[in-house]
């Protein structure tokens, strides 16, 4: 199938599955005319990937499923790779909203050391 037909398919865009491409994620063959044609397992591929990527992968995290992606991952269990970068993910997420957090106590020490009260983001006018 054409790129554009595995975009309808798929609910992505063209420009979304040349990037997956660029990244490693998916694979076509060249028609002689030079166009992509992608086969039928593509469409669970770029769902999958797809999947993986709303739920807070990076595109570098999602090329580790290897033959996983082949699977729908949307609907069973995670095979073995999936688990590890789950994981390893996961780790990395909780170190960041550790730090994240360092970072809104000091802003808030700040604001209180300035004599102002720390004000949520949605009550202030934006300028």
């Amino acid at each position: 199938m054409r790129i554009g037909e595995l975009a309808r398919r798929t609910g992505t865009t063209a420009r979304a599955l040349r990037y997956y491409e660029q990244q490693g994620l998916l694979s076509s063959t060249r028609r002689e005319n030079g166009y992509r044609d992608y086969d039928v397992a593509a469409v669970i591929r770029v769902r999958n990937v797809r999947h993986l990527l709303d739920i807070g992968l990076r595109s570098e995290d999602v090329r580790q499923f290897g033959p996983c992606l082949a699977v729908d991952l949307v609907n069973i269990p995670p095979c073995a790779e999936a688990v590890d970068v789950y994981e390893r993910r996961l780790a990395a997420v909780r170190t960041r909203l550790h730090r994240l957090h360092d970072v809104q106590k000091s802003l808030s020490a700040q604001l209180a050391a300035a004599g102002a009260e720390p004000t949520p983001t949605a009550t202030r006018s934006r300028r």
